[in-house]
């Protein structure tokens, strides 16, 4: 029986895609990150990709791979389907190359990084909004495809566009002469992850590589715990750059070799982490591009006095997202609750439960309530954010103390989501 034979990126075909590449993608900084590496006792490195022209790396791999085509496919024209960098990065390229291309994109898109596209690829593309997940907008692209004989520019599962993301591998080994112990890099699809550990497993074979997903959407640890790649049925699409229901299949099939661990984080600590990169190092993230870095503290006696690189992905984020991001990260700190709490139909219930149950430090965020004359008690909607996690247990007991405790919603997520 014959063993099917695995793509991998050749080193040569790397360092093409490197040269092909420059004037275009620029080489981001490999910077130090001292909050961090005074934290964890470690020399701990952002491989800034943020900073690309369009904000991401996928610059890298969508030129690498548009700039392969024919005369004949350039005539024809492109299509692609991303939740936004990918976009970016082929609507920028596709200007560049003088291509006509159509950009499938799914409804949940920041409206930031669908102007962005915009704006890169001015009159040489269109974007059509397609969907809730981007495997939704990626059947639709296949589809406009299929109908005009347009090449697709995959953002993940093509072997120029992986050539194109491992040279952010090259570049990182390039760019200091100290022995590097881990890279933490985001998964969403795996185009970056098996381009960057090809790239280490060939020059530097014992740098230890963890992938790093969403909790909401671990289609490369599902995969690789199954041995075969799997399709999830349903994921988060919170972290948009990062969420997908299946991998590539050449992707996976790398990664499963490549990969030394892949660990997911889960998107309330995500976005601790993004907050505490605008507050402590006026860095702005993206979701995506805060996982390699939300996961470091989940390693944090291994990587003691090691040499620690994080991939940050890209900073294409939306402000209007800010307080949502917010609203996660307290939930997942256990500092936001939410009550259906009693109010008795009586004047001065409301004076009481600030006054006597409620601790010094709680605040009310949320306040959602209509007066029926006709019932002895009233149902509210209450939020409170506490200032530790510890204060949660006495008030609770407060409540049920004087009767006003109805029900804690935060973890029923299902009336969650209806109520808030």
């Amino acid at each position: 029986m014959q063993t099917e034979q695995i793509y991998f990126p050749t080193l040569e075909a790397v360092r093409t895609a490197s040269e092909n590449l420059k004037g275009v993608a620029i080489q981001t900084p490999l910077s130090k990150n001292f909050n961090l590496s005074k934290e964890l006792e470690a020399t701990i490195l952002f491989k800034r990709e943020d900073l690309q022209v369009v904000r991401s790396y996928k610059i890298r791999g969508a030129y690498n791979k548009m700039s392969s085509l024919s005369d004949n496919e350039k005539q024809i024209g492109i299509v692609c389907a991303s939740a936004g960098n990918h976009a970016q990065g082929v609507a920028l390229s596709c200007k560049l190359l003088q291509i006509k291309g159509t950009i499938f994109m799914p409804s949940p898109t920041p409206n930031q990084k669908i102007n962005q596209v915009k704006m890169f690829g001015e009159d040489f593309i269109e974007i059509v909004i397609e969907g809730d997940t981007f495997d939704d907008a990626f059947n639709a692209a296949k589809l406009e495809c299929d109908a005009k004989n347009k090449t697709f520019i995959h953002p993940f599962n093509d072997e120029k566009v992986i050539e194109g993301q491992a040279t952010v591998g090259l570049e990182i080994l390039n760019q200091t002469d100290k022995k590097i112990d881990y890279v933490f890099v985001p998964i969403g699809g795996g185009g970056l992850s098996s381009g960057l550990s090809t790239v280490f497993k060939e020059i530097s074979p014992e740098t230890k590589i963890i992938g790093v997903e969403p909790e909401g959407a671990p289609s490369m640890q599902t995969s690789i715990r199954n041995k075969q790649n799997t399709t999830l049925e349903k994921i988060d699409s919170f972290v948009d750059g990062a969420a997908v229901k299946r991998v590539g299949d050449l992707n996976f099939a790398i990664c499963q070799q490549n990969l030394d661990e892949v660990i997911t984080v889960p998107e309330g600590k995500i976005c601790q982490t993004i907050l505490d990169l605008y507050n402590k190092d006026a860095i702005v993230v993206e979701p995506a591009g805060a996982l390699s870095i939300a996961a470091l503290d989940l390693f944090a006696d291994k990587i003691k006095g090691k040499n620690v690189v994080c991939v940050v992905s890209g900073s294409n984020n939306d402000i209007t997202r800010t307080a949502e991001i917010k609203e996660r990260a307290l939930l997942f700190a256990n500092l936001k609750h939410y009550f259906i709490i009693k109010f008795p139909q009586r004047a001065g219930a409301l004076k009481e439960f600030v006054a006597e149950i409620l601790g010094p430090n709680d605040d009310i965020t949320h306040f959602e309530y209509t007066k029926k004359t006709n019932r002895e008690n009233g149902a509210a909607v209450v939020g409170l954010e506490l200032k530790t996690s510890q204060d949660l247990a006495p008030l609770i007991k407060r409540m049920k103390a004087r009767n006003f405790f109805g029900d804690y919603l935060n973890d029923k997520p299902d009336l969650f989501q209806f109520l808030v």
